[in-house]
């Protein structure tokens, strides 16, 4: 009898989850018995604790949030500037959560492929140009995108989510593509 190859989750070590620290172990469990799994990424950023907490802290500051943009627009900026990063793991984890968020099984797809086309109102659009902006240009940032994003009713609260959501993920991006983490295969078919 064949079995499936084990892929790596990571080129980095992976902790055995008895062997994290407490506080890491219990977010861990909390987030399994919430989705039925446990995330590669949590897993493979815990064989360094202390950026665990502080990149979680960020990460749940931005996403979690309460605010004018939805969660659902936080994940489209996750996945648009993900997409442009070359992130597997950020677009399929990020687009798996897009999905359920936006109600929408075709949206993550759309935006991860060209979000330009996607089926988005002109205010997310505007939204993702500013993100995509940020994400790889951010030195050419001035007062007319302050301007255009105001025109779309964002206040400057909001850009500077927009702004931090696209920076944390480009620093996310880089880390999941060089210890080429690797999507767990049950996000591929959540939201479908």
């Amino acid at each position: 009898m064949t079995s499936e190859p084990a892929f790596p989750i990571s080129r980095f070590p992976v902790p055995d989850i008895a062997d994290m620290p407490d506080d890491i172990r219990e977010r861990i469990l909390a987030v399994q018995e919430k989705s039925g799994f446990i995330p590669n990424v949590f897993l493979a950023l815990a064989h360094r604790p202390d950026e665990f907490r502080a990149f979680f802290a960020y990460h749940d500051a931005l996403m979690d949030k309460p605010g004018n943009l939805t969660k659902a627009e936080r994940e489209m900026i996750v996945v648009a500037t993900s997409a442009a990063n070359q992130c597997q793991y950020c677009v399929v984890a990020h687009g798996a959560i897009l999905r359920i968020r936006a109600k929408n099984p075709l949206v993550a797809d759309q935006i991860a492929s060209n979000y330009r086309k996607a089926d988005i109102t002109a205010r997310q659009k505007a939204m993702l140009d500013f993100a995509m902006k940020v994400s790889a240009r951010a030195q050419e940032v001035g007062d007319a995108d302050f301007s255009t994003l105001a025109g779309h009713g964002f206040d400057e609260d909001d850009i500077w989510d927009i702004a931090a959501i696209a920076s944390f993920f480009g620093l996310s991006n880089r880390l999941a593509n060089v210890s080429s983490m690797r999507p767990n295969d049950e996000f591929y078919n959540l939201g479908r």
